[in-house]
C-alpha cells in the first residue's frame, strides 16, 4: 500500500513541477449554470483559431495549453446560450464562466448534454449519458421517474423481467454491474424490489453508463459502470421542487450557504401504500424512503470540498415478529485541489454500507432472525494533468477496505437458542493507475493506459479447504484452518491494461475501436430468477479466484442531416474466466460451506449493437437494437458443454419517441420487445408410488426459453402557465399521465409446473399443470403532478 501511496505522490509532484517549467500559456477555470452555480459536466471549450478545443471534467472544469496569442473562444453546452470572448493570452488565465440557459425551450430531447458531433468526434464508444430532463420525459411505472429503468432503453442494456432488480450489460449479470452514487459503491439500486430505483431524480445531475472502453481509473467490475453525479445545491437562491405521485411523494429543497461560495440539497421521497391501505393491512407495513443530500464549499479559487450522502430503505413488516427490510448508507467526502494550471486533482473518503434483515415466527420462544451486511471504506486519489492541447494524463490510486457479514442468525425452539451465524470476512482491494489521451494528428486519437490492482483475503476466521469431487458434485470439507487478525489468506495480482483509438473518416463519420481487461474481486453468490435483497456478496478466497474478463469492441460512427440524426454500430466479444456457477441443488443461504456448492468456468458474450438517433426537431428519440448471446462452460454442468445464461436475450429492440405537441404539451413512448429468457425445464420423468417424478436428461441447463417479452407505455406532459395576469410566474409545474403496458400484455416472469391431486397411473396419461407467473398483466394508468419554484 506505502508504494502506491509513493507514486501517486511522486507523480503529482513531477507533473505539478513539470507545470510550472513549461513556456506555453494556459487557459482554465470552471464552468457552471448562471442561474444555480451547477457546474455543467461535459461543457465544451473551442478555440476558432485552432479549430479545436477540451470540455470540462466531472467537476466542470477545463484546462488548455497554447502558445500565446490572441484567441477567440466559444463555450458551448446544449440548452445554453454560447458565449463567445476575445482573449489575449500573454500569461496563464483563469477564466470561470457561467452560462445561461436558452430562454426558449429547445425542440430537441438529447441524451447526451455535449457537443453536436461528439458522437463522432469523440474517442469515447461504447458509452451513453442520459440528460435527466430527458428521464422525466419517459414514460414511467406509476408515474414516478426512474434512473435504473430508463437506461434500459439503451442498447446492450436488459433486465430479465418486470420487477427484476438492476440490470444486466451485453449479458453480464446484476453483479457484475459496478453502481456509483457520488463515486460511493451502491450495492443495491432498487426499491420494492425493482420497480423503482433509489436514485432521486430531483437529486441527481448526471447519469453516465459505461459498457466497455472503460478509462484506466475504473475497476472492480466485468460488464459496466454507471456513474451517477449529484446536484451540488443552488448557490444562488432558495430553490425547491418536487411530486405528488400515485405511489410515493418527493421534495427536494436547495439553497446557498453563503453566497457563490457554499450550498447545499437536501432531497427525500416516501412511499404511502401502508398509509393509504392501512384499514386493510393492520401492523403490516409495506414501503420505502429514502433522503439524498450534499453540501459543497468553496476555500478558495483552487479548493474546493463536498459532502454528500444517501440514506434508504424498504420495510415488508407483515407483524411485530415477522418481515423483512433492507437498505443502504453511503458517504462521501471529496476535496478538489488545483496544484498548479494544469494539475487538477481529486481527494475522496468514502463510507458504503448495504444491509438486509429476515425475521419470523410466533413470538420470543419461537422465532428466527437473520441481518447481513456489506461495508466498504475507501480512500482515493484522481489527478488529470492537462500536457498540452493534444495530452491529458490522468493517474491516481485506490484502496477500498472490505468487511462482510454474511449472517448474524439465531434461531429460537421452545425457548432454546440456537447461533447459526457465519463468520465475517475481511479483504483489502487496492489499484494504482496512469491513462493517457492522446490526439495525434486531426485524424488519429488514443487513450490509453495500465491500472495494477491488488486484493488480500485477511483473517480472523476459520478458513476451509475442500476436497476434489467429480465435477457437479458437492465439494467436502478436507481442511480448516484458523487465522489471525490481518494474516494473509489468499492474495492476487493483476494488470488490467486498457487501449482505445478513433479514426476520423471525415467530419462526419469515424471509426473507433477499444480493448480493455477488467478483474472483479468479489462475488454475488445469486441463482433466483432475478437479484433479489437477500442475495449474498463474498470475496475472491482459497477457493475461489477473481472474476476476469477481456472485451473488444469496434464501431463506426456516422452524423447525418447536419448532425440532425446520429448513428452508431458496435460489435463486441468478451471472453472471460472464473466465472460462478452452482451445483445442482446448491446451498447458497446461511451456508459455512458454500464454497463447496460453487463452481467455476468460462464465459463469452458477443453482439451487434445498433443506435439511431434523431436529435432536433419536434418529434425526436431513437431506436436501438441488440443482436447478442451470452454462454457459460462449466465442467460438470449440461455435459461440459457451452449453454446460454439466465440472461442471454437474442434480440432486444427498444423504440422511444417524444413529440412536442405545442409549447405545453408533449407525448412520449416507449416500446420494448425481447427474446425469452433461458430456464431449465425437466425433459421427462418417472412414476414412483404413484407421484410423477420430473428428470432432466444429460443434466441440461437452461434448455428452453419462457415467451418473447414486449410491452408499450405512453405519456403525456402538460406544462402549466408559465404567465400569470400578464406576470411570468416563478414557479413551474407540469402534470404527467402515464398508461403502463398499454394493451395490458402477460409478459412471463417465470413458468412453473405442478401436479394434480391425484396420483398418476402407469395406464392413463399423466395430468398437471403449468402456470405462468406474470408480474403485471394489466394496464396500469397514473398520474403525477410536479413543480419547482
Amino acid at each position: 500500500m506505502r508504494y502506491i501511496f509513493s507514486f501517486t505522490v511522486v507523480f503529482s509532484i513531477l507533473c505539478s513541477k513539470i507545470g510550472l517549467s513549461q513556456d506555453k500559456i494556459t487557459l482554465n477555470g470552471y464552468i457552471k449554470d448562471a442561474n444555480n452555480g451547477e457546474a455543467l459536466i461535459g461543457a465544451t471549450l473551442f478555440i476558432k483559431e485552432i479549430q479545436g478545443g477540451t470540455a470540462t471534467n466531472v467537476y466542470g472544469f477545463y484546462s488548455i495549453t497554447l502558445p500565446p496569442g490572441e484567441y477567440t473562444v466559444e463555450y458551448r453546452f446544449v440548452g445554453y446560450e454560447t458565449q463567445e470572448r476575445a482573449i489575449s493570452l500573454v500569461a496563464n488565465l483563469r477564466a470561470d464562466i457561467e452560462m445561461a440557459p436558452e430562454s426558449q425551450q429547445l425542440e430537441e430531447i438529447v441524451v447526451t448534454g455535449e457537443a453536436d458531433d461528439e458522437n463522432v468526434s469523440s474517442i469515447e464508444m461504447s458509452s451513453n449519458k442520459l440528460d435527466i430532463q430527458t428521464i422525466k420525459r419517459l414514460p414511467a411505472f406509476l408515474g414516478e421517474v426512474d434512473v435504473i429503468k430508463s437506461i434500459q432503453l439503451l442498447p446492450g442494456v436488459s433486465t430479465v423481467g418486470e420487477g427484476a432488480a438492476g440490470f444486466n450489460v451485453r449479458g453480464g449479470n446484476v453483479g457484475q454491474n459496478l453502481v456509483l452514487l457520488d463515486e460511493a459503491p451502491v450495492y443495491n439500486s432498487s426499491h420494492m424490489l425493482g420497480f423503482f430505483s433509489v436514485f432521486n431524480p430531483d437529486a441527481v445531475k448526471d447519469t453516465k453508463l459505461y459498457k466497455g472502453a472503460i478509462p484506466a481509473q475504473y475497476g472492480g467490475r466485468l460488464a459496466s459502470l454507471l456513474d451517477v453525479r449529484m446536484k451540488e445545491g443552488n448557490s444562488k437562491e432558495f430553490s425547491a421542487s418536487g411530486g405528488i405521485g400515485t405511489v410515493f411523494s418527493r421534495l427536494a429543497i436547495e439553497a446557498p450557504i453563503v453566497k457563490d461560495r457554499s450550498s447545499f440539497i437536501l432531497a427525500g421521497r416516501r412511499s404511502y401504500i401502508d398509509v393509504l391501505a392501512a384499514p386493510l393491512l393492520d401492523d403490516t407495513q409495506l414501503n420505502f424512503y429514502d433522503l439524498t443530500m450534499k453540501t459543497n464549499y468553496d476555500l478558495d479559487e483552487n479548493n474546493k470540498l463536498y459532502l454528500s450522502g444517501y440514506l434508504g430503505r424498504d420495510n415488508f413488516e407483515f407483524d411485530e415478529n415477522q418481515g423483512f427490510n433492507w437498505g443502504s448508507q453511503t458517504a462521501t467526502l471529496r476535496w478538489n485541489h488545483l496544484f498548479n494550471d494544469r494539475l487538477f486533482s481529486n481527494f475522496s473518503a468514502i463510507y458504503s454500507n448495504y444491509d438486509y434483515e429476515l425475521a419470523f415466527g410466533e413470538d420470543a420462544n419461537d422465532s428466527f432472525a437473520w441481518s447481513s451486511n456489506v461495508q466498504n471504506y475507501i480512500l482515493k486519489s484522481d489527478l488529470s494533468y492537462f500536457v498540452d492541447n493534444f495530452n491529458e494524463i490522468n493517474f491516481g490510486a485506490h484502496f477500498i477496505y472490505y468487511q462482510f457479514t454474511p449472517a448474524e442468525a439465531t434461531g429460537v425452539s421452545d425457548g432454546e437458542t440456537i447461533d447459526i451465524s457465519i463468520e465475517d470476512k475481511y479483504t483489502l482491494e487496492s489499484a494504482v493507475y496512469v491513462g493517457n489521451k492522446q490526439d495525434l494528428n486531426s485524424q488519429w486519437s488514443l487513450e490509453y493506459g495500465l491500472r495494477f490492482s491488488a486484493f488480500h483475503y485477511f483473517g480472523p476466521g476459520t478458513v476451509y479447504t475442500y476436497e476434489d469431487t467429480p465435477p457437479g458434485e458437492r465439494r467436502e470439507v478436507a481442511s480448516s484452518e484458523e487465522f489471525d487478525s490481518w494474516e494473509t489468506v489468499a492474495s492476487f495480482y493483476y494488470p488490467e491494461p486498457r487501449f482505445a483509438f478513433k479514426y476520423q473518416l471525415n467530419p462526419s463519420s469515424s471509426i473507433k475501436g477499444s480493448y480493455n481487461r477488467m478483474v472483479q474481486y468479489i462475488h454475488l453468490i445469486s441463482n433466483t430468477t432475478a437479484s433479489n435483497p437477500l442475495d449474498v456478496w463474498v470475496p475472491s478466497s482459497n477457493n475461489l479466484d477473481p472474476q476476469i474478463s477481456d472485451q473488444f469492441t469496434l464501431g463506426y460512427f456516422k452524423n447525418l442531416s447536419s448532425n440532425r440524426y446520429e448513428l452508431s454500430a458496435e460489435v463486441y466479444y468478451r471472453p472471460s474466466q472464473n466465472q460462478v456457477e452452482y451445483i445442482d441443488g446448491a446451498d447458497l443461504l446461511l451456508n459455512e460451506f458454500l464454497e463447496g456448492d460453487l463452481l467455476s468456468g468460462e464465459g463469452r458474450a458477443y453482439g451487434l449493437e445498433l443506435l439511431l438517433k434523431k436529435v432536433k426537431g419536434e418529434f425526436n428519440g431513437w431506436v436501438s437494437y441488440t443482436l447478442g448471446r451470452t454462454e457459460l462452460q462449466v465442467e460438470g454442468i449440461n455435459n461440459g458443454d457451452w449453454f446460454p445464461t439466465r440472461f442471454d436475450q437474442t434480440h432486444n429492440l427498444k423504440l422511444v419517441g417524444f413529440y412536442d405537441l405545442s409549447e405545453r404539451v408533449s407525448l412520449s413512448g416507449t416500446f420494448t420487445y425481447t427474446t425469452g429468457t433461458p430456464a431449465t425445464y425437466p425433459t421427462g420423468g418417472y412414476i414412483q408410488q404413484g407421484l410423477l417424478i420430473p428428470y432432466n436428461h444429460g443434466d441440461s441447463r437452461n434448455n428452453v426459453r419462457i415467451p418473447d417479452f414486449h410491452r408499450l407505455d405512453l405519456s403525456l406532459r402538460w406544462d402549466m402557465k408559465r404567465n400569470k395576469r400578464g406576470k411570468e410566474r416563478k414557479n413551474k409545474d407540469y402534470l404527467s399521465i402515464s398508461f403502463y403496458n398499454v394493451y395490458a400484455r402477460r409478459n412471463a416472469f417465470s413458468i412453473y409446473f405442478t401436479q394434480s391431486d391425484d396420483r398418476a397411473n402407469l395406464s392413463q396419461p399423466w395430468t398437471g399443470n403449468s402456470t405462468r407467473l406474470s408480474i403485471i398483466g394489466t394496464i396500469i394508468p397514473s398520474v403525477s403532478y410536479n413543480f419547482q419554484f
